[in-house]
């Protein structure tokens, strides 16, 4: 049997697909390993409680559990759930955005394969431009999503050293280029593996540079601000219409569900709501029937401030002491400073 080019790029091994595959596999042994990574959110009692009670909620009223699993949603997501995402992000930070900012996808890993395809790749058939990733390492799941070779390209990192053996990665914006060449920069915001967040300079400084080559900057909100906050460091959500910003319900508690959210321009907003018409119909009505009550009360704010992160804090500055205590002081170690994510530790 013969397979095309692109279907070859799925027949060897592929990172992303062997990490759910031992994470899938992992859960069915008896005993279950403890999991301590990986991308799979901790079942936090108090977020589960919420959402139980949002479903029992919805079996409770009458038509309501069949109107959900029973309609389609149009491509660009539920209504009700984007119109209260528009309006709690107008009004808890005064961001200019609207329904038409909006689009919901099935998994942000769904989101990045309509994303960097649509601003890398082949342009009228000679014209070859680049995602970059201005700081690495970065997440493995970006590595086979272009559909073309030579997909990505990548800066290697400043590294500032800390007090205590730990160190952080930072942008080399003097390596950093960006020409003809580069489609879209993209980063994650806390990164995975490293738990590193890219610091609001940064940010500011990457903006800067994307808007001055006319290049969208793409950001991986799927563990950041302002849900579900698994960040420990000093960080800000921003947004504008050069900016396309990914957020996903996974980390809050609901991965199973494959809810992600695209905010960006009406433009790109359209054409990421018909890819999904192409790929899937119609992003899950599930996850967003599940989160909307929160989103319309704030509360998915709050519960990821006043829950989700301490949640994850604690656990990171466990998992940092109790290294330290079994290394003990004589072995050269250093831990990258624990900022975010359910990463909490990478080594040098």
């Amino acid at each position: 049997m013969k397979f095309s080019d692109f279907g070859k790029r799925f027949s060897g091994e592929i990172g992303i697909g062997e990490l759910m595959d031992d994470l899938g596999d992992a859960l069915v042994s008896d005993p279950a390993p403890l999991m301590l990574g990986g991308g799979n959110p901790a079942h936090v009692p108090e977020v589960q409680a919420l959402f139980r009670s949002r479903m029992e909620g919805i079996l409770s009223k009458v038509g309501e559990f069949e109107r959900v699993i029973g309609n389609y949603d149009t491509p660009q997501g539920s209504k009700a759930f984007v119109g209260a995402l528009a309006e709690l992000f107008r009004s808890e930070f005064g961001w200019n955005v609207g329904p038409g900012n909006f689009a919901l996808t099935n998994g942000s890993q769904n989101a990045f394969f309509s994303l960097f395809n649509l601003f890398a790749g082949r342009f009228g058939g000679a014209e070859k431009k680049q995602i970059l990733l201005p700081l690495t390492p970065e997440y493995i799941g970006y590595s086979e999503v272009g559909l073309e070779k030579d997909f990505f390209r990548s800066t290697r990192p400043e590294i500032s050293m800390f007090p205590n053996g730990l160190f952080k990665y930072q942008v080399d914006f003097e390596r950093l280029k960006i020409d003809q060449q580069v489609g879209a920069l993209c980063f994650s915001r806390p990164t995975n593996p490293t738990g590193n967040v890219v610091t609001d300079e940064e940010v500011s400084r990457l903006r800067e540079l994307a808007n001055k080559q006319g290049v969208p900057l793409i950001i991986d909100n799927a563990y950041g601000t302002p849900f579900p906050n698994i960040i420990y460091a000093e960080a800000q959500p921003v947004w504008d219409e050069n900016i396309v910003l990914c957020l996903s319900l996974s980390k809050f508690g609901l991965p199973s569900l494959r809810t992600g959210i695209v905010i960006a321009r009406e433009e790109i907003i359209k054409i990421v709501s018909r890819m999904t018409s192409v790929f899937s119909l119609a992003p899950g009505s599930l996850g967003p029937a599940l989160a909307l009550n929160l989103v319309e009360s704030g509360d998915i704010t709050r519960v990821s401030n006043e829950v989700v992160q301490p949640f994850y804090q604690e656990k990171a500055n466990r998992a940092v002491a109790q290294l330290r205590s079994e290394m003990g002081a004589n072995i050269p170690m250093r831990i990258h400073k624990p900022e975010g994510s359910l990463i909490p530790l990478a080594l040098v």
